[in-house]
């Protein structure tokens, strides 16, 4: 059981620009279970109504990099945008994230299924 988060802020999709100009890097914060991921959530002091597609394969939180530096700090796991976004197909298709040494593997044996 693992919480990850993921390098969403080296890419331009993860700059969030507020209405006064302000830029935030962001990055996603994923886990095994929502009970972890808010466990997190509340270790790093974030509020768990923040939480993002609650309910579902993509639940996930958008956190700042203060945020993610303290996730790390308290156990996280970093991973890429890339295999953030296999963790959660996979979710969806299996019911369950994976680990993110092998979720890329398992996209190349989906693809060759489906071709």
């Amino acid at each position: 059981m693992t919480v990850y988060v993921d390098d969403m802020y080296l890419h331009p999709l993860g700059e969030y620009k507020t209405p006064q100009g302000r830029i935030y890097k962001m990055s996603h914060m994923i886990a095994d279970t929502r009970e972890e991921l808010v466990e997190m959530a509340k270790t790093i002091c974030l509020n768990k109504r923040h939480i993002q597609k609650a309910g579902t394969h993509g639940e996930h939180f958008d956190i700042a990099m203060s945020k993610r530096e303290l996730a790390i700090k308290a156990g996280a796991v970093p991973i890429t945008l890339r295999q953030c976004s296999a963790m959660s197909i996979r979710g969806k298709v299996e019911g369950a994230l994976g680990t993110h040494e092998d979720v890329e593997a398992w996209c190349h044996v989906l693809a060759e299924r489906s071709s």
